[in-house]
């Protein structure tokens, strides 16, 4: 009842919205005129519409297709603020825009202001006015004629420091701009804020991009400019000073009411490690290794941005600092120019407990998980994290594919994990220590699944280092040793006769396998910007992911030496548990482009091999590819797409075949923001899986380099996304377009969609990639 009430509200609403539209100008008052529509027409090659539109001082109402001024309509629809719901139409919606001559004028002058500084010195805009009904459209005509060019670029930097000049030169930031490019303004103040960055970077502490400036000269023929880039003379001193890192202070979490009253100077220790010296409390807040490794400020090192920067991240990443301060002062020491530091540390809160109970539908279903955490954020008095987790799940199951009524579904588990925040590594490894963003990581957990029909257990261990490099463009991940260990106790005969035969299906059977993973893996993440400032981001900013997983070494390697044994099917195992031999291997690209502040383009291509080898037949279920999903090719359900051309006959669930060693994706997305809240994206997304072997329960999964591209799934579609600035809530529509799965001749179904065949739809938490 209550949503048939709501569906006539909603009907009615886009009703009025609709009449609305009918009369825009409702609101307009007499001799004034609604900017109705606002066009920008430009002979300028590489500067269109969108790159004009950001310099207009007055735009249209905002508008959708089809619906047209909605906001306008809204606010339209209400005679007065009589009502809740009027004052909600007025609130929400969107007063008309009036045409102001003055403004278009403005507007005009703006625009040739900004094809002046692109190099077209003798750019031209016409504007256009017509009038009618109450409307006004204005149209821009953009004329930029020929643009001026540079014919010669050269500097006298190294007449005035040729210290600057070499690690400029050396840095390549010298080579701004090129003879014959446009004379284009926001390419040379670039250039004088990359050339302040690098040398802010090697210890030109008070060095900014005015100390650069150019002379033009537009007098050396017709459309040519000279440039000449100068360095300005520092008044106090013959060169530019340099500055070393002096002395460096850590104030150790002390409480501020103690290093605000000398009276109390004695409750403190000072503590000097490796040439810092940290003032702390009797019981010092961190350990001075942990503030030495997460401290780049150093004594004699050259002053550099990036260090302060490195210092803050790794500082406030620590969960047990809720702020860092960092306090810079210039002096003069020894004939030297140094830079002290005084870095305070303000603590957080150590000890967090978090409780959560939910409620679970699993196929109809009905049950309530619930889990409890601990975290203390300073374990060990050195910033390390230590985490205890305790899970449980419980599900009624009226009936499954077994026929078992009245039953049971219960799940249990621990997890304990630690993190450090530096890298605990060799010796032979020292130089690693120093990178930004480290940390070691520790996890052990263990979980037990019981169902009617079987008993399933899990142990897991693992161990992770990360690191940051190049600016945090560059994240390495190395996992050394991580160890999954799956059994299966107990399992009822029927369960066994339908599920873990050879003769039904040997890949469904060999995850249920009792097995021993012992992995090691190694994965980069590369972007051309840098993650933690994002400053100076590159026309195309592209993130890549690559990784490889090896599985199974350290157990060969010790069977080898003969600590291990066969079991009865032949397998080599290790302490009597056979073991899963394979690698893996995966890599992504996600490059994206911005039109203008409204509309991007996204594109994503990822590719994953897996080969089990030596003592593995078939790769562990949990290490296969799947494809279809809010992530992969949306016009499929999660799981649900391929292997290759693989279909089966039955109506039942397959999941277990649905699962390939192979995987090939690729998308491209077109996103427009409507307003704030909302954008809309339209994408074609294609890919699959494939098998490396041609297992007898696959027919059609068999990857092969010369059908491959004809059994890709093919999808396109629209989605709505709704950004809340801390979360973006996805809804996405995908539509089959090319079926593998169907018979050849019948694949292409975009021109005869079926929608209950061909319809997917996903609703998830941030972009797809």
């Amino acid at each position: 009842m209550i949503n048939r009430h709501l569906n006539k509200f909603l009907l009615s609403l886009v009703v009025i919205i609709i009449f609305a539209a009918c009369d825009v100008t409702k609101k307009v008052p007499e001799g004034s005129y609604l900017l109705n529509k606002v066009d920008i027409n430009s002979d300028v090659r590489g500067i269109g519409s969108s790159d004009l539109k950001p310099y207009l001082r007055q735009k249209p109402n905002s508008s959708i297709p089809i619906v047209g001024k909605w906001k306008l309509h809204m606010y339209n629809i209400p005679e007065n603020d009589s009502t809740w719901l009027n004052r909600q139409l007025l609130r929400y919606g969107e007063p008309p825009v009036l045409f102001n001559e003055q403004l278009v004028l403005v507007s005009a002058e703006q625009i040739r202001l900004h094809l002046n500084n692109k190099g077209y010195l003798n750019a031209e805009v016409d504007t256009t006015f017509v009038k009618e009904n109450k409307k006004a459209n204005v149209i821009y005509d953009v004329i930029g004629h020929e643009p001026h060019r540079i014919r010669l670029f050269n500097d006298t930097i190294n007449s005035v420091d040729t210290t600057i000049y070499n690690i400029l030169r050396q840095a390549n930031r010298l080579d701004i701009i090129k003879e014959g490019d446009n004379f284009d303004l926001s390419v040379l103040e670039q250039g004088r804020v990359n050339m302040a960055t690098t040398l802010r970077n090697r210890g030109y502490y008070n060095f900014s991009k005015d100390n650069f400036y150019f002379l033009a000269d537009t007098t050396v023929g017709e459309n040519q400019v000279d440039i000449t880039l100068s360095l300005n003379t520092p008044e106090d001193s013959p060169i530019h000073k340099r500055y070393n890192i002096g002395i460096v202070t850590v104030i150790n979490g002390v409480d501020p009411d103690i290093i605000n009253d000398s009276t109390k100077y004695n409750l403190l220790d000072t503590t000097m490690y490796r040439g810092i010296q940290i003032v702390s409390e009797r019981e010092p807040f961190l350990k001075p290794r942990a503030v030495y490794y997460n401290t780049f400020l150093r004594p004699g090192r050259l002053y550099s941005d990036r260090i302060v920067e490195r210092t803050y991240s790794s500082l406030n990443s620590m969960a047990a600092i809720n702020q860092t301060f960092i306090n810079l002062t210039t002096t003069e020491r020894n004939d030297s120019s140094l830079i002290d530091s005084k870095i305070t540390l303000y603590p957080g809160n150590v000890h967090y407990m978090q409780f959560g109970v939910d409620g679970t539908n699993s196929a109809g279903d009905l049950g309530i998980a619930s889990n409890i955490t601990y975290e203390h954020r300073n374990f060990f008095k050195a910033g390390e994290t230590f985490r205890f987790r305790l899970n449980a799940a419980y599900e009624f199951i009226s009936s499954d594919s077994l026929d078992l009524i009245d039953n049971s579904y219960y799940e249990y588990g621990a997890e304990a994990f630690l993190s450090i925040p530096q890298l605990l590594l060799p010796w032979l490894l020292q130089q690693l220590r120093d990178q930004p963003s480290a940390s070691t990581e520790f996890s052990v957990g263990t979980n037990f699944q019981k169902r009617p029909e079987y008993l399933r257990q899990f142990f897991n261990l693992s161990t992770r280092f990360q690191w940051s490099a190049m600016e945090w463009k560059l994240l390495n991940v190395l996992e050394p040793v991580g160890i999954t260990y799956v059994r299966m106790p107990w399992a009822s005969q029927r369960f066994k006769d339908l599920y873990l035969s050879d003769e039904v299906n040997p890949i469904l059977r060999y995850s249920y396998d009792e097995q021993l993973i012992v992995r090691s893996a190694y994965n980069i993440t590369y972007t051309n910007y840098n993650r933690i400032s994002r400053g100076d981001m590159p026309e195309v900013p592209f993130r890549i992911r690559s990784g490889i997983e090896l599985a199974g070494w350290l157990p060969r390697l010790a069977t080898t030496l003969g600590a291990g044994e066969k079991d009865e099917d032949g397998r080599e195992a290790f302490f009597k548990i056979p073991y899963s031999e394979y690698v893996k291997g995966d890599f992504d690209i996600a490059p994206m482009y911005s039109f203008d502040d409204r509309r991007t383009i996204a594109a994503h291509f990822s590719l994953g091999v897996a080969i089990p080898y030596g003592n593995s037949d078939i790769l562990p279920f949990e290490k296969r590819y799947f494809g279809g999903g809010a992530n992969s090719v949306r016009g499929w359900s999660t799981r649900t797409l391929g292997p290759g051309t693989y279909s089966a006959d039955s109506a039942l669930h397959d999941f277990g075949n649905k699962v390939g060693e192979v995987k090939l994706d690729f998308s491209v997305e077109y996103r427009r923001k409507i307003t704030k809240l909302i954008e809309l994206a339209g994408f074609v997304d294609a890919g699959n899986i494939w098998t490396i072997k041609d297992y007898v329960d696959q027919p059609g999964g068999l990857f092969s380099i010369n059908d491959f591209y004809k059994e890709l799934g093919v999808a396109y579609g629209v989605g709505v996304r709704l950004d809340l600035n801390f979360l973006l809530l996805r809804l996405d529509f995908g539509m089959k377009a090319h079926n593998p799965a169907l018979p050849i001749g019948s694949r292409w179904t975009v021109f005869k969609p079926d929608i209950g065949r061909d319809l997917a739809f996903h609703f998830a938490i941030g972009y797809p990639f």
